[in-house]
């Protein structure tokens, strides 16, 4: 028994090792950096200065306009990419001719660097030869060009719809998985019952691919609040479309405020952290209940 138990971790400690190396240090540094003065070039003559950065960031009327951004920005992207992701995992869990190669192309946009993603779409959304309004213009929606990028509304719509685009696929995939986990047999036994399509899914489908649909949220939730490359390239990086680790990167390289920076960061990975960890227990407290 005494083997069996430590016989696991054996297995798991190169990885446990690696990530500890790639991961654990550079929080570390990051923590103790958040608790001094350093500057960029110059963190050997750090002094330590308590919770200085941490207090002067909570008054930061940037910063919590950055939380707000990220919080709105993760409620949109991550509630329209599930909606969608379930639709199509839907439609192509079901057999037809081509279904390999739908399944396949439907990855296209998820595989393609965020980095290439945004340049792109910049280029689609660009107020005066870009094909997005030039389209709504041609269906009437519009009358003259807008400015999607420059406009802090509507760059907040450019930017969910460019995560959205790339995203929704990596979501249908992970529902996808969740439904040909579910027996057939069950379907059956409904069909025999007299069960309807709806009554189908709202009474088999959803509830047996939840544990599905929570990683897929959880996934998405994580990635939607530690977002950078998207924004970054894609908008103005202007003070109110600014996202929190964004935030974090102008402290740490634009102005060189490495201790400020870092407590921006730490900030940062403690609320990514403490949102998961409370979806994670929301959702386990549901499934005891039931």
């Amino acid at each position: 028994m005494k083997r069996q138990a430590y016989e696991p971790w054996i297995f798991v400690a190169p990885a446990l090792i690696a990530l500890a190396l790639v991961a654990l240090y550079p929080l570390a540094q990051t923590i103790y950096y958040a608790f001094t003065d350093a500057r960029l070039g110059f963190a050997s003559d750090a002094k330590f200065v308590g919770f200085t950065n941490f207090s002067v960031l909570f008054q930061d009327r940037d910063w919590w306009r950055s939380v707000l951004n990220t919080l709105a920005f993760c409620v949109a992207s991550v509630s329209l990419e599930i909606v969608l992701g379930l639709v199509l995992a839907l439609l192509i869990d079901q057999r037809f001719l081509g279904q390999g190669l739908v399944r396949a192309s439907l990855l296209v946009p998820w595989a393609i660097p965020t980095v290439v993603s945004a340049r792109m779409w910049a280029w689609m959304f660009n107020d005066l030869g870009g094909i997005v309004n030039a389209t709504l213009i041609k269906i009437g929606l519009i009358e003259q060009p807008l400015a999607w990028i420059a406009d802090q509304n509507l760059s907040f719509v450019a930017m969910v719809t460019v995560d959205v685009w790339k995203t929704t696929p990596f979501a249908a995939l992970l529902l996808l998985a969740g439904l040909q986990a579910i027996p057939a047999s069950v379907y059956e036994a409904a069909r025999v019952d007299g069960a309807g399509a709806w009554s189908r899914f709202w009474n088999i489908t959803l509830p047996l691919l939840k544990p599905a649909l929570v990683v897929t949220v959880l996934f998405r939730m994580m990635d939607a609040l530690r977002i950078f490359d998207l924004p970054f390239v894609l908008t103005t990086n202007s003070k109110e479309s600014m996202v929190m680790s964004m935030f974090a990167r102008q402290q740490l390289i634009d102005f060189q405020d490495v201790g400020y920076g870092s407590a921006a960061s730490f900030l940062v990975f403690c609320i990514i952290g403490t949102l998961a960890i409370v979806s994670l227990l929301a959702s386990g407290s549901q499934a005891g209940a039931k």
